[in-house]
């Protein structure tokens, strides 16, 4: 998630090794999206029954997928039949109480309008999706499913301590190290072979990290709402201005302080009531369920670290960025600060996207991937 700090709202004289910034927040629906244990009663309700059924699939997901693996490639993802199915069959029914936009239909893949991809036209078939804070591999199915549909390779990575990652958030202790399933990844890469790295929220942050390392094998680099920094910026510095300021983003953060209270913050963790507002609040009523119970604490070392990009390196990839437009995490003026500070080669823009365009606009995504990886 977007990650916007105030060096102010960080305290360290509180005795309880897990505060939060807050007073008790009657946004987003109060005791909504609490905890797992209140949904157990008597008389379930609809949402009850919606956030058990997510939590259902997530422990699906992790126990075929095992412990130790930590990248969702094609063999974890869920497919939809190929072109060469006699009769092709439509996206499961999304049961959201969302209106559903007329600019992003439930279509069936092979409906898209990039359903005529040549996939020898593009430079490299493969997308690398790189999740933000807090989220995981998980977060990218709809895309994982579209992109494969029309015939590309993806792989999702969950970075340390993340997604289905066994390692502790709070142990981690620089980017190198948050980033190192990614910057694996990428070293395992043959010498001729290339990818499209996707980098969301925080993520933009790890991908210009394995940019400056991996040049060669990076095609070109897309930022979805991502932190898009410059040479001896940190995450924190960025999404800490005070000219962007986010009161709901400072309301929902909960820092963890597991070294002790004298000590800086070990990682933030993102006060469940408040997420539907702040990263969701486009986004059909099961993908808030599921993150609900998905999302995991944000390792703050890694925010903290200034990253080191030159021009020879991270400046020979090729960047795009696409901006989400009802984003309340990642609001559209930082967006706009980052893109000027350090300009893209183009900008792209999806209309009613929450700051989780993958779950509330998954088909604009899609094409905007597509027709980015298509560009000559």
């Amino acid at each position: 998630m977007g990650l916007c700090f105030s060096r102010k709202s960080v305290k360290t004289t509180r005795p309880s090794k897990r505060i939060s910034n807050h007073h008790q927040s009657n946004v987003g629906s109060s005791n909504r999206w609490t905890r797992i244990g209140s949904y157990r009663k008597k008389d379930k309700s609809e949402d009850a029954i919606i956030r058990e059924q997510a939590l259902a699939a997530a422990v699906l997901f992790q126990q075929q997928n095992g412990r130790n693996s930590f990248l969702f490639d094609r063999s974890a993802s869920v497919r939809c039949p190929n072109g060469n199915s006699k009769k092709q069959q439509g996206l499961p029914r999304s049961s959201s109480s969302r209106a559903r936009s007329l600019t992003d239909p439930l279509l069936q893949p092979h409906q898209l309008v990039n359903k005529d991809v040549k996939l020898e036209e593009v430079e490299t078939n493969h997308f690398v999706l790189v999740h933000g804070g807090g989220f995981g591999a998980w977060c990218w199915y709809k895309t994982i499913a579209l992109l494969e549909e029309v015939g590309f390779r993806v792989t999702a990575v969950d970075l340390t301590g993340s997604g289905i990652h066994s390692f502790d958030t709070n142990s981690i202790t620089s980017l190198s190290q948050y980033v190192r399933p990614l910057t694996d990844f990428l070293e395992k890469l043959g010498d001729e072979e290339k990818v499209i790295v996707v980098g969301h929220d925080f993520g933009g942050a790890c991908i210009s990290y394995a940019m400056e390392l991996f040049q060669s094998k990076i095609s070109r680099a897309i930022f979805i709402a991502a932190a898009m920094l410059t040479s001896g910026q940190s995450t924190l510095d960025m999404f800490s201005q005070k000219a962007y300021p986010n009161d709901l983003m400072q309301q929902a953060q909960i820092f963890v302080y597991s070294n002790g209270n004298n000590q800086p913050p070990s990682a933030i963790d993102l006060d469940k009531s408040l997420l539907r507002d702040l990263l969701f609040n486009q986004s059909p009523a099961k993908d808030i369920a599921l993150a609900c119970v998905s999302m995991r604490p944000i390792p703050f070392s890694p925010v903290l670290e200034k990253v080191s990009l030159s021009d020879a390196n991270y400046g020979s990839v090729r960047r795009f960025y696409i901006q989400t437009l009802e984003d309340n995490a990642v609001t559209v003026s930082l967006q706009e600060s980052m893109i000027n500070s350090s300009p893209p080669e183009r900008v792209f823009h999806l209309k009613g996207a929450d700051h989780s365009p993958f779950f509330s606009r998954p088909q604009a995504l899609h094409k905007l991937l597509v027709e980015i990886a298509k560009i000559q």
